[in-house]
């Protein structure tokens, strides 16, 4: 059974969602700050994450998927009322799957849910690669420089596995959202530039990903 934690402190908005997605069959736990929520995924262990930004107390959502991409690649969905740019963008490096502009429809998580749910069980099962000191595993999920390892998020690995199946391809941003997110999605196309970031910041110099002017990018 599908399990999805909930860390959201509008109990009205929690307790909608909780319905929603247990009219689906999943199993759902709901915490209301920070402490609770880690406390709950790390005991549940769920299969995803509906994250709220603006969490009660010290830390908010963004230093939950900060302290949660430490340890896990759990997929996340952001739930926000601020409509900033930055803060997309942001959520969006820290490991966040999706991010969700409040108010919204349930109807659209569950459907969101659904679709980053679906290229996790999508993704190829083979292909191994090696550059140099950087090895990544995608049967394994794992990614090691030096014997190092280097802890990438779901989108993430789902992004890599998808340059990895057209290595030496040059794809448009449309091409490489349609492909690692899904046809379904909806969001803007330079989500890919933040993910390439990342995965450029995280592997380094050694994994060959080039910027195709004009087009998007090309793993070589």
């Amino acid at each position: 059974m599908t399990a999805i934690v909930v860390v959201e402190d509008e109990p009205d908005i929690g307790d909608l969602l909780a319905l929603y997605c247990r009219r689906e069959g999943w199993s759902v736990h709901v915490a209301t700050d920070a402490t609770s929520g880690l406390a709950t995924i790390r005991a549940r262990e769920p299969d995803f994450v509906v994250l709220d930004v603006g969490l009660p107390g010290d830390r908010d959502g963004f230093d939950v998927c900060r302290e949660l991409r430490q340890t896990s690649d759990v997929p996340v969905l952001f739930l926000t009322a601020r409509d900033d740019e930055v803060d997309r963008v942001l959520g969006l490096e820290m490991g966040a799957d999706d991010y969700v502009i409040k108010p919204f429809s349930p109807r659209e998580i569950i459907a969101r849910i659904k679709a980053v749910l679906r290229r996790g069980r999508t993704e190829p099962a083979s292909n191994n690669a090696t550059f140099g000191p950087l090895h990544i595993d995608l049967d394994r999920r794992e990614a090691t420089i030096d014997t190092t390892p280097v802890p990438l998020a779901a989108q993430e690995w789902s992004l890599l596995g998808k340059l990895l199946d057209h290595r030496g391809i040059a794809l448009s941003r449309q091409q490489l959202l349609d492909l690692a997110w899904g046809t379904d999605w909806i969001g803007d196309p330079r989500t890919v530039d933040v993910h390439v970031r990342q995965l450029r910041r995280k592997l380094g110099n050694d994994l060959p990903l080039a910027t195709v002017r004009g087009v998007g990018y090309r793993l070589d």
